[in-house]
């Protein structure tokens, strides 16, 4: 079925295929996306429920490294508390890391780039740290305020 003006309505609303959503909004809004990065809503109620309160400091890397892992028990939700734990971890080298900021990648990835230019991909370690607690997050930020 041909609909000429379906045609064009697609035309000016499909994403551009070589850019992914996270990077226009970090090109409009790097703060704002900051922020939604920091959020990591799963990850800070689950560590609530253990009594551990998340900061946004050093400290509370050491805590959430101390849980017990019961998020390995739901095969479901350790992808989403692994993906939090990287952004949590993020959140907290931006916060007290000094030159370090976030930065996404043209697929969409988020990392943080340090002062030295070092990038270091902080989901991928929360879900090392998730799936087998290793590294460690307050290891991987550690490292990062060496730099």
């Amino acid at each position: 079925m041909n609909i000429p003006f379906l045609d064009s309505w697609r035309k000016r609303h499909e994403p551009d295929s070589s850019e992914s959503p996270l990077v226009a909004a970090f090109d409009r809004d790097p703060e704002g996306v900051a922020g939604l990065l920091s959020e990591c809503e799963l990850l800070r109620s689950r560590v609530a429920e253990a009594g551990v309160a998340l900061d946004d400091t050093p400290g509370s890397l050491q805590e959430l490294d101390q849980l017990p892992p019961g998020w390995r028990n739901d095969p479901e939700e350790l992808p989403w508390f692994g993906n939090d734990a990287g952004l949590y971890l993020g959140t907290v080298i931006v916060r007290n890391v000094p030159g370090a900021r976030w930065q996404v990648w043209p697929g969409g990835s988020p990392v943080v780039r340090l002062a030295s230019g070092r990038e270091i991909q902080v989901v991928e370690a929360g879900l090392d740290w998730a799936m087998t607690g290793a590294p460690q997050l307050s290891q991987v930020y550690a490292e990062a305020s060496e730099y």
